[in-house]
This record gives C-alpha cells, sequence and structure tokens, in this order.
C-alpha cells in the first residue's frame, strides 16, 4: 500500500495519545533529519508558501532594502484573511535561482524557525507540521522516524 504523505494515520494516533515525550521525540528526529539535509537542494517553503512577517521582520527587511516600511508594504506584502502579513503569492521573491535567501541573514522569524519541527509544543502545531509534510521533505522524514515510534 503506498504511503500516506500526509501521515494522517501517525498525527491521529499522536492526538490521541498526547505523548509526553512528543517535543524530545520531534527534536531527536529532527536532529537526526537535518544532519544529512541541505535545504538548498530543494526550497519547497519559498517555492510554495509564504512566511507570516511581524513588525520587527518588516521594519529589519524594509531598512536592508533602504525602503519605507510603507514601500516595502506596498510592494511584497499583504495582509491575509486572518490579518497577517503575507506575500500576494509565491515563490518568495527573494529566492535565488540556486534556492539561496537573498535576503537570509535578514530573513523574518517564520523562516528562520521553519520547518517547526524543533520547538516546544509540537502537540500545538501538529496541523501545521502536516501540511509542513507536504511540502518539505525533510518534514516528511521526520515524520517517517516518528511513525515507527507512534505506530
Amino acid at each position: 500500500m503506498p504511503r500516506d504523505p500526509s501521515f494522517t494515520k501517525v498525527f491521529q494516533r499522536i492526538r490521541a495519545k498526547k505523548p509526553k515525550d512528543l517535543d524530545a521525540q520531534f527534536e531527536k528526529a529532527h536532529e537526526a533529519v537535518f544532519e544529512n539535509m541541505d535545504c538548498l537542494d530543494c526550497g519547497n517553503c519559498c517555492k510554495t508558501t509564504s512566511p507570516m512577517w511581524n513588525e520587527t521582520d518588516i521594519q529589519r527587511v524594509a531598512k536592508l532594502l533602504k525602503m519605507k516600511v510603507s514601500d516595502f508594504l506596498d510592494t511584497y506584502l499583504i495582509k491575509d484573511a486572518d490579518g497577517d502579513w503575507v506575500y500576494p503569492s509565491s515563490p518568495c521573491p527573494f529566492l535565488l535561482d540556486d534556492n539561496a535567501c537573498d535576503i537570509y541573514e535578514h530573513r523574518p522569524k517564520a523562516c528562520r524557525e521553519y520547518p517547526h519541527t524543533d520547538r516546544k509544543n509540537m502537540l500545538g502545531i501538529l496541523k501545521l507540521t502536516q501540511k509542513n509534510a507536504l511540502i518539505c521533505p525533510a518534514v516528511s522524514q521526520i515524520m517517517e522516524k516518528l511513525e515507527r515510534i507512534y505506530n
């Protein structure tokens, strides 16, 4: 039977069990996967999704680009239905041809933390993690590891 790329059953089991060691298990799997993962080989996150930009991110990158905040917002971002600042479309306007980021040292917090698999309270972001498993090969590999534990 082909593998479910969204790992629906694994996420259902995790939600049902609410394991106390979930954060530790995610962190362990995250570290193992990223020992052998080069995000520049993929770039799916930057090609398909938009990070949420907070005010600090917006001010920092506008300054880097020598733009007024209002001009930066007009040029790069829109407010989505939830009121978050995001790109109006994909790919990221700062994604280079080699999958590198043109503003890497100044990128938004959401980009710095992606794919969010090594943080606290993973139980609280399982829906996001399930979405990211469809986008990011690293998250998919992390979920394969967790599937063995929470089977």
